[in-house]
């Protein structure tokens, strides 16, 4: 049966194929929801459902009447009512499909292509276990799009995309909490006249308000924010401003839509109509990190690219992911320099290599493909930098602006086809060649070049190219006396080409496209003489760092910054290579480059601090190590330094014979923790962690009743006004097997008490 699987599927495939060829010929009705007006009730925790009302306008776009219409939502939820323009209507619901509830709703009269009708639904959704994606708690609420919690007839997966449209969005009983959602807000309502899809959050916050040019911006930060996190708020917030008057220059007049940005505990990295999800840490971090100011830049360049134009049709991941990247990369030439832009082209560009083996056609790539997120927006990020490069960026802009102000105002918004086809009509037939294959086909190209020959008073290099376009490329060589010598060359699709250095000096290096404009298989061929032979270069570093091999990972590490001088993830295991040879000096330095850089990644900020702990442990300065490791620690930028840093805290802390006492309240509530973890009953358990959190965690607990279990608090850390790290020792004993060792439990504070709401570490083995 399984060796027919693949037949049946090819099959149906292409019986669905030649039935969609024959639909395309019949007139048939298509809906387009073109404004949300939802009133929610803001959930009790101990109710654990969501009550709402979606009003929404729809307009059929399609060639035909319609007689009935199809709203998707999640497949938990309950459907009360439905009406259709005030008068109570047949509908019919529970159809499970792809995970989507479909709800059939009968029209009273059939809807001509053109014309618009309100539906309302009233309906009920409960909730589980939180997640990014839907939580109800007594700390607060979460309800974004990808979890289906209001009806629509597009979701992400549809051909057209999601419906994005105006919204109003009002949430009732939130009590004494904070209400987040996109918009302004008048009471407990939110308008926003940009396209896009509902969400909000309830919490506590405290909000600071931008001032001047950043006026509009604002910032919610941790309740209870200390004055290095407010400073971090101040950068942020001055940033998106920048950025905001960078894009009004580019593409047209500012949106009048606030720009929000939320410390969030988890669903950090959404963005939509102005309002960015950031993780908490953002706000604790000593200095602003890439990856932050990236989310910021790219959310506000989505004001205009999907806000004020809506993005539809084929291949609308070029449009709405790569050119908002396109864009911040623009944006950071400007703010930071040439540098930091590329050394975030260079991410980018990492980043989609693992996957270009593997990718489709970007014209053809859909949010359900797994590696849509890293194609669409660093493939296409890629592809806007060769349009522009083709055209020039004033001739780009024009088109950009224009195409932006016909999506404004057409049903179809902001399309890949049309923009293509006004950038064709400007480019010719170069460009249209170009676009074909970046677009229409996957990428193929990997350009190689070979050893410089001398020829007579010159040298030369043979270059190739597989793909399937020509590439004009820059080749830049390196002399013995570390000269630099530039030649344009033009290499044939599948073809060979040859670069000629007007110089009678040696040379020691070569590179083709050191600019890395086209998209390729594999960048190591770029370089001749290559000395990594690895697909990926800092594997190759990781690998011998991981083997103890700190002379052979320095060398390899050191080959890589050849190649990339910004790379900072080679510049953190050159630091720790050096720091295991005990070359304090020259680790030392590296670890502040790190520190220094003017938008370091937060690994960087992480291991740099960790590095300048150790050295400090070694010089006998606890204070100092514990300092450092303490910044590290703020920098949350990934487990392994994390944890590290929080292990390094405590020892350095204990060296220093004045460690901070740790919270007895917490020590209490811990010794109350461990009694119901001993007791296995499952109802003591739910007493002590916030609903909706650790469902699997009690579950194993009640499960395996341990036979013994103790928790050792060793020190505790606020994290905001309501929170609570603290680091333990655990030693247990569970199914007649001893185990021991360190955890980070997170407490929050509910009705006057702690509660466990999450466990950030767990290293009991």
């Amino acid at each position: 049966m399984k060796i027919l699987r693949p037949f049946l599927a090819l099959s149906f495939c292409l019986l669905a194929a030649t039935l969609n060829a024959r639909a395309q010929d019949e007139p048939t009705a298509a809906w387009q929801i073109t404004s949300f007006d939802i009133t929610a009730n803001a959930p009790a925790a101990t109710e654990r459902a969501l009550t709402a009302r979606a009003q929404l306008t729809v307009r059929n776009v399609g060639r035909a009447s319609g007689s009935t219409l199809t709203l998707r939502l999640s497949p938990k939820a309950e459907i009360k009512a439905a009406s259709v323009g005030g008068s109570t209507a047949t509908f019919r619901a529970g159809d499970i499909r792809n995970d989507l509830q479909l709800v059939r709703v009968t029209l009273p009269t059939p809807v001509a292509p053109g014309a618009t009708l309100s539906v309302a639904l009233d309906y009920r959704l409960p909730i589980g276990e939180n997640s990014g994606l839907a939580a109800i708690s007594p700390a607060g609420s979460q309800f974004l799009p990808l979890s289906l919690w209001y009806p629509a007839h597009n979701v992400v997966a549809s051909p057209r995309g999601a419906d994005v449209a105006p919204l109003r969005l009002t949430i009732n009983g939130a009590g004494g909490d904070t209400v987040v959602s996109a918009g302004k807000a008048n009471g407990s309502s939110f308008e926003l006249p940009l396209n896009a899809q509902p969400f909000f959050l309830t919490g506590s916050w405290d909000v600071s308000e931008g001032a001047g040019e950043a006026r509009g911006v604002s910032a919610y930060l941790p309740k209870g924010a200390g004055e290095e996190a407010r400073k971090q708020a101040d950068d942020l917030i001055a940033l998106a401003a920048s950025a905001r008057s960078y894009f009004a220059g580019l593409l047209g007049p500012q949106p009048d839509v606030p720009i929000k940005l939320v410390a969030v505990r988890r669903g950090a990295g959404f963005n939509e109509g102005g309002t960015v999800l950031l993780d908490a840490s953002a706000f604790r971090r000593p200095k602003m990190d890439a990856a932050t100011a990236l989310q910021i830049v790219e959310a506000v360049a989505r004001m205009w690219i999907g806000g004020v134009a809506p993005v539809r049709g084929e291949g609308s991941g070029v449009v709405r992911e790569g050119l908002p990247r396109f864009l911040a990369t623009l944006f950071f030439e400007k703010q930071f320099g040439r540098e930091v832009a590329d050394a975030e082209r260079a991410r980018e560009r990492a980043a989609y290599a693992t996957v270009a083996r593997r990718d489709g056609p970007l014209i053809r790539t859909t949010p359900l493909d797994p590696t849509y997120y890293n194609s669409a927006g660093n493939k296409g990020a890629m592809v806007w930098r060769l349009i522009e490069r083709a055209l020039g960026r004033e001739v780009l802009m024009n088109e950009l602006r224009a195409a932006l102000q016909s999506g404004a105002k057409e049903a179809e918004g902001l399309s890949l086809a049309s923009i293509r086809a006004a950038l064709v009509a400007r480019g010719g037939e170069t460009l249209k060649s170009l676009l074909e294959q970046e677009l229409d086909q996957p990428t193929d190209m990997d350009l190689m070049v070979g050893l410089p020959q001398q020829k007579g008073n010159q040298w030369a290099s043979a270059l190739r190219n597989t793909g399937s376009i020509d590439a004009n490329v820059t080749v830049v060589a390196t002399t013995s006396t570390g000269e630099r010598v530039n030649a344009q060359a033009t290499v044939p699709a599948r073809g060979f080409g040859e670069a000629t250095f007007n110089t009678t000096s040696r040379l020691t290096r070569v590179e083709v496209d050191p600019d890395k404009l086209y998209p390729q298989l594999d960048y190591g061929n770029d370089v001749t003489p290559r000395t990594i032979q690895a697909e990926d270069p800092l594997s190759e570093v990781t690998a011998r760092f991981v083997k103890q091999d700190y002379a052979g990972a320095e060398a390899a590490a050191r080959e890589v910054l050849t190649l990339s001088p910004r790379s900072q993830e080679a510049r953190i295991l050159l630091a720790r290579s050096l720091l295991g040879q005990n070359k304090t000096d020259e680790a030392e330095k590296e670890f502040r480059a790190l520190l220094d850089e003017r938008l370091p990644v937060s690994t960087a900020l992480a291991w740099g601090n960790i590095g300048l702990a150790e050295i400090s442990l070694r010089k006998g300065q606890a204070a100092e190590a514990a300092r450092r490791y303490t910044d590290a620690v703020r920098a949350d930028a990934e487990y392994a330094s994390t944890l590290a840093a929080r292990l390094g805290r405590i020892k350095a802390e204990a060296a220093t014979n004045a460690a901070p006492a740790p919270d007895e309240s917490a020590r209490t509530f811990i010794a109350q923790l461990d009694q119901a973890i001993k007791s296995g009953r499952k109802a003591e358990l739910d007493a002590l962690v916030v609903p909706g959190e650790l469902s699997t965690f009690v579950a194993g607990i009640v499960g395996t009743q341990p036979e013994s279990w103790a928790t050792r608090v060793v020190r505790t850390e606020p994290l905001d006004a309501n929170r609570m790290a603290v680091d333990v020792q655990i030693s247990a004993r569970q199914l007649g097997r001893d185990s021991a060792g360190t955890a980070v439990l997170v407490l929050t504070r509910i009705g006057g008490g702690w509660k466990l709401s999450g466990i950030e570490f767990f290293e009991v083995r």
